[in-house]
């Protein structure tokens, strides 16, 4: 595909910028989404089902994010250790003009003349041993300081080259959301436990003042149920993978800007982040509800209930049953333009995590703080 190649030139960036770039990891990141495309590219070659389909596509969009992550971060790096460089330069800007001075005048100064001393034998003897102790060290100061002019110039570039490579993975995770939706679309053959009754679904939302109420209800909607127990998930309890890429906003009741508390967590996500099922689960409703936006909520097993709020797009039919790592809907908003990341990681920020994902977790009915589920909520950063 065609960013296979603006993923492998993420690669370089970061050793290109000096150390503190490299040590971000954003290297390794670029390398991992690039290596993660390939294989991506390979499964759509040989899918030979909508359902294969879906899952390649779905790795390619990760893929994606995961590049223009490492992008992101690597051009924040750039940015403020070029910063630091302009104030360090700025700071010692006297110091190196008198340097400067001093190798110009060495340099330009006849070799006799640098042997003479006005007090004789005895002062030429003395100054030239000075010479030969400080002339090591003033090159070394010019040194430091050539390898600094060019880690500037090598950073600049670096930021200015960036401007295509974005541009491509934005078109490329774009056009992958394209096909993604169709392969959805095209997909069948999906389990299907149950059928939900459309009349009932709408009595039960005009009914519903809370999301606790709707879920309670959930099994009052639902026809031609398949009788008998989900499998067992209790063992993956606290090793479930986010639903999303996503930096933590507030965790379980803690209270919002507004004073209220709820059970479930925010999470922060970037504009039109994939969001998929971390394990294997039937939907049991998908739609909007109350003030949530649109909320999908899953059954990994008889009595857990993952709810997921906030989407703008979902994904899939209430009653499937969807394999772990299937997608379930998208965030809103809109992709950042090129010249916005560029401009965000100039200025040393590039966060640009401006979507919101409520996930709830709900045991026999009542709530329970999700990062008993998931793995990396008490890991992720605020």
């Amino acid at each position: 595909m065609m960013l296979r190649a603006a993923l492998f030139a993420l690669c370089l960036m970061a050793p290109c910028a000096g150390p503190a770039v490299a040590e971000s990891g954003a290297a390794d990141a670029a390398r991992a989404a690039a290596q993660a495309l390939d294989a991506a590219a390979r499964s759509l070659n040989t899918a030979d089902s909508a359902r294969d389909r879906v899952k390649a596509l779905s790795q390619t969009v990760r893929a994606y994010e995961d590049g223009l992550e490492a992008m992101r971060n690597g051009l924040r790096r750039a940015a403020l250790r070029e910063a630091r460089l302009a104030r360090e330069l700025q700071v010692r800007e006297d110091e190196i003009a008198q340097l400067l001075g001093v190798l110009q005048t060495i340099g330009r100064a006849p070799e006799p003349s640098l042997l003479l001393h006005p007090a004789g034998p005895t002062g030429t003897a003395r100054a030239g041993m000075i010479l030969t102790d400080v002339t090591p060290a003033l090159a070394s100061r010019a040194a430091e300081l050539r390898g600094k002019l060019e880690e500037v110039t090598t950073l600049r570039m670096l930021q200015q080259s960036a401007t295509d490579t974005l541009q491509k993975g934005l078109s490329g995770v774009q056009e992958a959301r394209k096909e993604l939706s169709q392969a959805l679309s095209d997909r069948t053959g999906l389990p299907r436990r149950f059928t939900a009754d459309p009349i009932r679904t709408a009595l039960l939302i005009a009914s519903t003042e809370t999301l606790e109420g709707f879920a309670s209800g959930l099994s009052e909607i639902t026809e031609d149920e398949v009788t008998g127990s989900l499998p067992d998930v209790s063992h993956r309890k606290g090793e479930l993978p986010l639903p999303v890429q996503a930096t933590l906003l507030r965790r379980a009741n803690e209270p919002d800007a507004a004073g209220i508390a709820r059970p479930g967590v925010v999470l922060a996500t970037r504009p039109r982040a994939l969001v998929t099922t971390p394990t294997a689960a039937t939907i049991r409703y998908r739609g909007p509800l109350l003030d949530y936006g649109n909320v999908m909520i899953l059954e990994p097993q008889s009595g857990l209930l993952l709810v997921l709020a906030g989407l703008d797009v979902v994904y899939g039919d209430t009653g499937q049953v969807l394999p772990a790592g299937s997608p379930v809907g998208l965030m809103g908003g809109n992709d950042a333009e090129t010249g916005a990341i560029l401009s965000q990681a100039g200025d040393g920020t590039g966060n640009g995590r401006t979507e919101t994902l409520y996930i709830e977790v709900r045991e026999n009915d009542a709530p329970v703080d999700p990062a008993q589920w998931f793995k990396t909520i008490g890991e992720v950063e605020r």
